[in-house]
């Protein structure tokens, strides 16, 4: 009887070079131990790009998602509160005080989303007023996240009126002694009207209806004290942070406040919380957490990062049918070999172990290789930046790669149950 040492030599070496051979026979068995090698290595390459690619990909898809996700957060609330009928909210301080009353609220504050145009020295650009509660701590600590330049105290005081031209087309006459009010604006809307700390601006608002009546619209000179940058296009091009008393001025609405935001612990748990929310303060009120304001985008990444998945699988398996073709090659050559290991007593489930023992060991060094490329790329990628978008496009400068193997590979196996 065969031992289990001979039968594995033997079976991948072939029966007939244990016995004496010629030279040239020497030589056609390591011209195929060369071939055989190199379709291996053709096997270990295809399955470690394919391992490597998903990687690379979830990582991307994580990162991305991840990013929208912070970015959004960093500038909106978890969940927005605002009257059913669409009117301002002017009892904003009890709301605020039931909201704060909730399990699970870290932060409630008062502000506006109110349409305005911004003129400043090189030209005008459409501008959201988002009104600020400086007494609150919550809502200066939001714009300190993302400033760049100057103090978000600096809202709550206000700025001399300067008596010499500013280069605004504004009708207001400058009046010796007169303050105007402090803002701080988004990065890409100063680049593009020429604004800069210290520089004087026109804030341009009115109700639309009115407006085509012949009213006249609401004008207010003000001062940047702040430049911010959030890392989302829509943000920095549009947002201009004032007080909330000056917001509702111009929104033609004093002492009210457009919505409520709410901050919460758990941004996950942010549904349960805002239904909590309407049945405290009643049908007047609805809510829209975070979840559901960006629903269509998240859904969206969602749907790609399945379809990627799925390109990647199919590479991955054509990688792995290269490993099936070697051994059933290797079984055909080997033919003749394994009659012989046969019938000198080695049993058919000790050679087919032998086979299925070399493309386990083919399948795992691809892998491992490929994983330990995948890892690689990723870090390369974030050092380097090397995924730069164009932000005025997909609101987004550059996307990092996030590595979360064990939940990735947790929601890959699923994705397959689940076909």
């Amino acid at each position: 009887m065969i031992n289990e040492k001979d039968l594995f030599r033997l079976t991948l070496y072939g029966a007939r070079y244990a016995l004496p051979v010629t030279r040239a026979e020497h030589e056609g068995f390591e011209n195929e131990q060369v071939e055989r090698a190199l379709q291996e290595g053709d096997a270990i390459v295809g399955i470690a790009f394919g391992v490597a690619a998903l990687i690379a990909t979830t990582a991307i898809a994580n990162g991305f998602r991840d990013e929208m996700r912070d970015k959004i957060l960093r500038g909106t609330a978890h969940i927005t509160v605002m009257r059913t009928d669409g009117a301002p909210i002017t009892n904003y301080q009890q709301i605020v005080t039931r909201l704060k009353s909730l399990k699970g609220v870290s932060a409630a504050f008062p502000t506006t989303y109110n349409g305005a145009l911004l003129a400043g020295p090189a030209g005008s650009g459409y501008a959201v007023l988002r009104g600020v509660d400086t007494n609150s701590p919550e809502s200066l600590a939001e714009i300190r996240r993302t400033l760049i330049s100057g103090s978000a105290e600096s809202l709550a005081t206000t700025s001399p009126i300067e008596a010499k031209p500013t280069g605004l087309a504004t009708k207001e006459t400058p009046i010796a002694g007169a303050t105007e009010p402090n803002v701080i604006i988004g990065a890409e809307l100063a680049a593009r009207i020429g604004l800069d700390i210290g520089k004087e601006a026109a804030l341009i608002s009115g109700d639309a209806k009115k407006l085509s009546l012949g009213a006249n619209p609401r004008e207010q000179r003000v001062r940047v004290t702040g430049i911010f940058r959030s890392g989302l296009f829509d943000y920095d091009s549009s947002w201009v942070y004032l007080t909330l008393d000056e917001a509702s001025h111009l929104s033609g609405m004093p002492r009210s406040a457009s919505v409520v935001s709410v901050q919460v612990d758990d941004i996950y748990n942010a549904a349960g919380i805002a239904s909590a929310a309407r049945g405290n303060l009643g049908a007047e009120y609805t809510t829209v957490d975070w979840q559901e304001a960006n629903r269509p985008l998240f859904a969206a990444l969602t749907l790609e990062r399945r379809m990627v998945l799925f390109i990647i699988t199919l590479i991955t398996l054509i990688a792995a049918l290269n490993i099936t073709t070697t051994l059933v090659l290797l079984v055909v050559e080997k033919k003749s070999d394994i009659a012989i290991l046969t019938a000198m007593g080695a049993r058919r489930i000790g050679i087919m172990t032998i086979f299925i023992i070399e493309g386990a060991i083919v399948g795992l060094a691809g892998v491992f290789a490929g994983g330990l490329l995948g890892i690689i790329a990723c870090a390369l990628g974030n050092r380097y930046r090397l995924v730069s978008l164009p932000s005025e496009v997909y609101s987004l400068s550059n996307i990092p790669f996030h590595l979360r193997l064990v939940n990735d590979l947790v929601w890959f196996v699923q994705m397959q149950m689940m076909k």
